[in-house]
This record gives structure tokens, sequence and C-alpha cells, in this order.
């Protein structure tokens, strides 16, 4: 029996959920716009080449359905004639050319701010690179969800959705007030860009809105200096091309006499005709859901993919992910027929969630100030936030209630837990405790990693020429990644534990507080220290509108009052300043400096403050003499490795134990070796 008919058993016997048919499907329409040999049939050892198909796909959802009615504002939307809400979406799709061929994994990406990204990150080379995911003969999709990103404006890269914008009964705009920020502005600069789609001024009129600027900003948004910009001194305009008061612009605002860069300004305003952002939840549930159910659309176009994928696994990472937690939370992994939707999430460095069901939101923000994400429940199982008050809920509230919950890997580098506020879904609000993970749930630590992984490679780099910040750290997570991808496809397909979760934990003493003195943090001269660096988790007062566990709803509090700061937690570090708890890579096993998961603004405003998703390198010094001429107390590369062949014989048996611990793949490790050799060589930075 081949493999394709194998998969195809599985998902005839998969009857009792039910295969969607013209007469049930979510999806009305699908056109494909393009089918390709991908990169011009370029072979991926025994799967072969792929194709690519590019198109879009048409759905409706039903407003009154109760795995709908969570959507904010969904019963502001304008109906068909079937009182359904329709919208438009791109999709793309990768599958080998050969289905026989392919795993029967339907590998789901979470498009990034609509960029696809994803594997490519894996891929040694980049996307294809060695082609990682399509020598595992995975399917692959993409489709648009962020509301507020329109097919019209997305390029051919990427991918957009049409969604409905909200309207009052009558027919009249929805309004309400949004903040836009302005920080670390470039000098003589007059015009800025407000925050994007579906948060358009009401009114051009300033009168109408609140302009100020400050010398200072705390963590919890206790300004300095602060100044009333006169409504006669800006305009929404723009003042690149035409002196003041420009040309009138919806989009942009225009300072008299231009943005000081020693200043941030905040603007709010009263903004009109949002997006219904959840809208592009429910759309990902039913693309995805179509091509694992659906033998064709409404219309009888067929499902290129039909029978061929009884598994789905999806992948958020970094904003995509936090995407992907909400919409686990908000009970998407269940389409509106009562079948799940993923088998398998792999939550990739996301420390928190973000505003894509809250009306006004922008779904590509971070995790600045007053902006939502850290709100709600950031942890798994159900567990009771008293510091907020907020009743007990977690992110598998309500796919433990439907049986819809996936097999879930989450991973976390450093800037989750110092910018992303990611040890609230570990420690609790408390930050006393450790929160025990569902049997469903593995979690896994970059030990020193910066946002993402650095490039990786065995050199030591150079110190940064700034007392006040870091060097970019190497220390790379693609290699682990690499090898719990394959732990998390084989969980999925055949039922086999991934390796046991790693990371810190509050009750070993291994996740602290964000202070030298409780990280054991080294006094490294001429370099920053952690203290103060930490992006604070604050308890907001959004309104009565903000539904908090779900990260929903009308938040008429702006900017918000912060009630209280919570506490959040870091990896405690060993006398070189690295961390002792999560998965180290080949590299930090064998350190050639410090590895931070942190990494301070230098200058300007908000100096010393976690810059955004940064980490940071501080290397050894070569010699002894060079270590005691600077007063460092770190041991030298010399004092530590004496010799290529020590060095190369330790990393041999190290790599070994990840290969034997399911955390690096056979592969990754003979190319990382051999890397390894060649940069010291390269570098002579140890004799052999």
């Amino acid at each position: 029996m081949t493999v394709h008919s194998k998969f195809m058993v599985v998902v005839l016997m998969a009857g009792l959920v039910g295969i969607a048919t013209q007469a049930d499907a979510d999806i009305t329409k699908i056109t494909v716009v393009s089918r390709t040999v991908w990169l011009g049939g370029q072979s991926f050892g025994s799967i072969g080449p792929y194709e690519q198909i590019k198109g879009f796909a048409v759905g409706e959802i039903d407003p009154k359905d109760a795995r709908n009615v969570v959507i904010t504002d969904i019963e502001l939307a304008p109906k068909n004639a079937r009182g359904k809400v329709e919208y438009r979406t791109t999709f793309t799709l990768r599958k080998p050319v050969d289905m026989s061929k392919s795993s029967g994994v339907l590998f789901y990406n979470v498009v990034n701010r609509g960029n696809k990204g994803g594997p490519g990150t894996w891929d040694v080379g980049g996307d294809p690179g060695d082609g990682f995911m399509y020598k595992l003969g995975q399917v692959l999709l993409w489709s648009g969800w962020q509301g507020d990103m329109p097919i019209a404006t997305v390029n051919a890269d990427q991918e957009g959705i049409d969604v409905p914008i909200a309207r009052n009964a009558d027919g009249s705009p929805v309004t309400g007030l949004v903040i836009d920020r302005f920080i670390d502005i470039a000098g003589n600069l007059n015009t800025q860009s407000l925050a994007g789609n579906g948060r358009m001024p009401a009114s051009l009129d300033t009168s109408k809105a609140k302009f100020i600027s400050a010398i200072s900003e705390t963590q919890s948004g206790v300004k300095g200096g602060v100044r009333q910009v006169s409504s006669g001194d800006w305009a929404f305009a723009d003042c690149r091309t035409v002196p003041f008061p420009g040309t009138p612009d919806p989009t942009r605002v225009c300072l008299r006499n231009g943005f000081d860069p020693a200043l941030l300004y905040e603007l709010v305003y009263t903004a009109k005709d949002p997006h219904i952002l959840g809208v592009g939840i429910a759309a990902m549930r039913d693309v995805v859901s179509f091509f694992r159910y659906s033998e064709k659309d409404a219309a009888g176009t067929a499902n290129p993919i039909f029978g061929q994928v009884p598994h789905v696994i999806a992948m958020g990472s970094s904003q995509s992910g936090r995407f992907a937690k909400a919409f686990i939370n908000l009970g998407f992994n269940q389409d509106e027929h009562g079948r799940i939707v993923w088998d398998g999430l792999n939550a990739r460095i996301a420390g928190m969630q973000g505003g894509f069901n809250s009306r006004f939101a922008q779904p590509g923000d971070i995790a600045e100030l007053y902006l939502p994400g850290a709100e709600g429940a950031l942890w798994w199982a159900d567990y009771e936030d008293k510091v907020r008050g907020l009743p007990a809920w977690g992110l598998l509230h309500r796919c433990t209630e439907t049986k819809t919950c996936p097999k879930i890997t989450e991973t976390y580098g450093g800037p989750e837990y110092w910018y992303s506020r990611g040890t609230l879904g570990i420690a609790g609000t408390t930050g006393k405790e450790d929160l025990p993970l569902p049997a469903n749930v593995r979690r896994y630590y970059h030990a020193g990693t910066p946002h993402g992984g650095g490039p990786g490679g065995f050199t030591l780099g150079t110190s940064s020429a700034d007392p006040n910040a870091l060097a970019n750290n190497p220390n790379p997570e693609r290699e682990t990644d690499r090898a719990l991808y394959v732990a998390l496809v084989d969980w999925v397909v055949k039922g086999t534990l991934p390796p046991p979760s790693v990371y810190p934990h509050v009750t070993d003493g291994t996740l602290v507080p964000a202070t030298s003195a409780a990280m054991g943090w080294p006094n490294i001269p001429k370099t920053p220290k952690p203290d103060g660096v930490i992006n604070a988790a604050l308890d907001y007062d959004y309104g009565p509108g903000y539904r908090y566990n779900d990260s929903s709803g009308v938040m008429t509090n702006v900017p918000p009052p912060v009630k209280r700061s919570i506490p959040t937690l870091v990896p405690k570090v060993d006398s070189d300043g690295n961390e002792v708890a999560g998965i180290k890579s080949l590299l930090l096993s064998l350190p050639l400096g410090t590895y931070t998961g942190w990494n301070p603004i230098p200058s300007g405003v908000l100096k010393g403050r976690e810059r955004s998703l940064a980490g940071g390198y501080i290397p050894f010094a070569r010699t002894k003499a060079e270590r005691l001429a600077t007063g460092d107390p770190r041991l030298s590369i010399e004092e530590r490795y004496p010799s290529l062949t020590a060095y190369y014989s330790a990393a041999t048996s190290r790599a070994a134990e990840l290969v034997k611990q399911r955390l690096l793949l056979p592969e990754d490790a003979a190319r990382l070796l051999k890397q390894l050799r060649s940069d010291m060589e390269a570098s002579k930075l140890l004799a052999n």
C-alpha cells in the first residue's frame, strides 16, 4: 500500500466527524490564480519537487454561531442575503508534485505581519536553503488573517485579507478613542505616520484631539516634563514636501517646528471605521478546515489536497505565535462543524498575546506601553488570577470543554521573558509559584538567546563600543527548533512523547527577580547591568467593555490607567553571566562569552530599558593577561580551553548528548561540528 493510500484510509475513517461537502462548506469559493512547479523543479531528497498554488478564498461565517459570537463587533458586521458575514483572503499552498510521497502532514504557517517567514528560519541558508521542511514531505499552507492588512495593500510575497468594517445599526460610523506614540524619532523630521489601517481620524480638527510631548517616562507610564502641543501647531497632514500645515492626510501627523528626537510624543484622538479583526481569526480556522476536510468549495471547485493530509500542525513565530495563543484561547480550534482544526501547535518565541480581537487594535503591535497582550491568561491550564481579581481561566479552557485541544510545544528565548512578559504564564501573577503544565503541553527555554536566536558560528566576536549597551548575541535557536519540530510531528502522527519540558522554575531557584543580586550577575567592567532593564507587566484599566481573559472587547479608557505593576522574572546566571537553566545550544555549552536575553537601550528617552526583543553578548578575554588588565572576573579563552582538539572533543561529546536527548538532529550535529572546526581554524582562536 502506498503512503497516499494509507492516508486515504485514515481520512475515510474520519467520517464520524464529517467530511465537508458542497452543502456545508464554510469556504464558499476558492480561486486558483497560479499553479507552478516551485523553484524550477528543484528536488528535495526522496520527496522530489514541489509545486506552488496561489489563490483566493472567499468564505462566510455565521454571526449567531456560539463559536463566532466571541468576535468583537461581529453584531455590527454587514450581512449577506443568508445572514452571514463574508471575508476574502489570499492563500499559498506548497505540496509535493507526487503527493504519494507526502508525509500526510499539513504544516500551517501563521504569517507574521503578512510575511511567510516561518520554516525559512530553520533552513540552513534561508528558505528553502537546505530544504529541511520540504525534505520532510510536509504540505505547507499560508493564508491572510491580519484584518488591518487588506489584500490591496500587500505585495506578492505576503498574505492579506479583507474583513468587514463595523457600522452602527443606523449606518453611522463606529468611533472611539485611540492612542499613537512616537519615540526615538530621527532629527529634522516634521511628519510621522499614524498606526495604520482601521484607525482613521473621525475628524481632522486638531482641537478635538490631545497631543503632548514629554522628556521622560517610567516603565509604568509616569511622564516628566509634559507639554501640551497647541492645536494650531500640528495637523493631520503630510508636510514632507508642502510646508506646514501641509497637505491634509488622515494617515499622518505633522508638527509645525518638527519632532524633537529628545522627546516622546503621545496623540489621543477619535478614530472611526474599525476593522472587525476577529473575522480574520475565523477565516484562518475555516481556510485550514477546508484544506483538511473539504472535497470542494460551495461552487464545486476541488480542494487540491483533499483526503491527503490527515494531520495538521501549525506554527506561529513571535507576533504570529502570540496570535496562535489567542486562536486557541478564543476557541477557534473547533470549526463550525465541531471538528478539530490543528492537531499540533508550535507556539514559538511568543511571550504573550496581543490586540487581535479588540476594537481599533493594532495586530502588528509588540509589547509597548498601553498595548494589550498580557492582561488575561498567559498560562495553559486554568488558574485564578487573584492579583488582578480575574476568575479561573486558561488558554486551553474552551478547547478542553470541546475536546479540540492540540498537542503544543511552546518555546521561549530571553526576550520573551525580558520584553514580552512571558513569565506570567510560568509563575502566575504572584511570581512565587510554578504553574502546572497540562499533559498536552511541552515548554522549552532556549537559554541565553536573542529573539528567534542569533546566527550561530564559533568565533569570538567583539565587545560593544558603547558601555551602555551590549553587542548582538550570536547564540542560535535554529538547530534546537528543528529537532523539537520533528519531535512534535512524531507526537502528533505516531504518539511518541516529545522530550520533557526544559525551562527555569521558581521552586528550584532558577527563575528569579530581574536584579543583579537575585540573578547572581557578575561585575563585568564597562558593561551595563540588568537592573531596571526588564519590560514590566502592567495591570491596566481598559474600561468596562474590555474582556480581560479573552483579551478582547472595547477599550474606552485611552490611555488606560495603570493599577499596579506585576512581577516578571528572569533566569538565574552563573559566574560567567550565562543562564543556568534551559536548553543550551552547542555554542552555549562551550561558551566563548556571556550570552544574554536582554540588551538595554543605550540613549534617549527610554535609556536603560530593554531594547525591543534584543539580546546581548560580551566576549571572553583571549588571554589571562588581557583579563587581569581589564579586571574581568570571567576566565579567559586560554584558561578555559587548552586546545582546539580539547574543545572539539568536548563539543563532540555534548553534541552526542543533545542528539540522544532528541534536542539536536544527527545531521545538524555533524554540520555544526564541521562548522566549529572551520571557524576555529580560520580565526586561530585556539591552537591545535
